[in-house]
């Protein structure tokens, strides 16, 4: 009964690792999405940064000294993260137009797997991504050391792992490329501008803290932010991790439950 259960959990390694692979090959072979996947982030890192920094002022609630493009500059890693993984999503798709999908759905693979290897695939991308402008980091002035690195990659990679969820959710219930592209433009920019990346999360008005304190993106930019630069977030990182990991919990299983309701056609 242990050597079935061991072959079982081996087959299903294997499955995933198909599945992740495939992912991973298409990300690498799709050279035009990695550009335009990085241009954007760094036109907000040095003409946002450098325009807004102009003006900005320091306050005992607010930058407190620091110069304005390496305050940004985890929010700059957390919209590469939030824009690749919820978009993600839309493979889902283009496997289904494709009819990849459905012969994915009638092998003898079990949902979860292939969630899962979807999800993976998401965060490598992500990660890839993310990786490409920690370099340029290091032009602006940040400098990693060995144990922050492995934070930063621990949190780009939880916060990949629940909006891939997201996206892999959504790209589940929507038939047409079009319409999840209209639907995802309404959750990518909310999670993004009220996730604090562009401004602290000090001092403001009730109802955008509110906002703020509902936004999962919020606690994996503030999380960069305290391993990046060494400053005080709002919340404590200990308290970031956390939700990041509760978060990336309750959207992987929401995203399992949509897979295994999902159509193939």
């Amino acid at each position: 009964m242990e050597k079935n259960n061991s072959n079982f959990l081996i087959i299903e390694l294997g499955r995933l690792y198909a599945i992740w692979l495939r992912e991973f090959k298409v990300f690498l072979r799709e050279k035009s999405r990695l550009v335009a996947s990085t241009f954007t982030p760094l036109l907000w890192l040095f003409v946002i940064g450098a325009g807004f920094g102009s003006t900005a002022t320091n306050s005992e609630g607010g930058i407190s000294g620091l110069d304005y493009q390496k305050f940004i500059f985890p929010g700059i890693i957390g919209m590469s993260v939030i824009f690749s993984s919820v978009f993600f999503g839309s493979y889902v798709i283009w496997d289904r137009k494709f009819d990849f999908l459905k012969s994915v759905m009638v092998a003898p693979v079990s949902r979860t797997t292939i969630f899962l290897g979807k999800a993976f695939g998401g965060m490598t991308n992500s990660l890839i991504q993310a990786a490409i402008l920690l370099v340029i980091g290091i032009v602006i002035g940040i400098s990693y050391s060995p144990l922050s690195m492995l934070f930063i990659i621990v949190i780009i990679l939880l916060l990949s792992f629940s909006l891939t969820s997201l996206g892999l959710t959504l790209g589940s219930y929507i038939e047409s490329l079009e319409g999840f592209q209209l639907i995802v433009s309404f959750v990518v920019f909310p999670l993004y501008f009220l996730s604090g990346a562009l401004f602290p999360l000090r001092n403001l008005p009730i109802w955008l803290s509110v906002l703020t304190t509902l936004d999962p993106a919020t606690y994996g930019v503030d999380a960069l932010r305290s391993a990046m630069i060494a400053i005080a977030g709002k919340h404590m990182f200990v308290a970031d991790i956390s939700i990041l990991l509760l978060s990336a919990l309750c959207l992987g299983l929401i995203g399992i439950f949509s897979f295994r309701r999902m159509k193939a056609i």
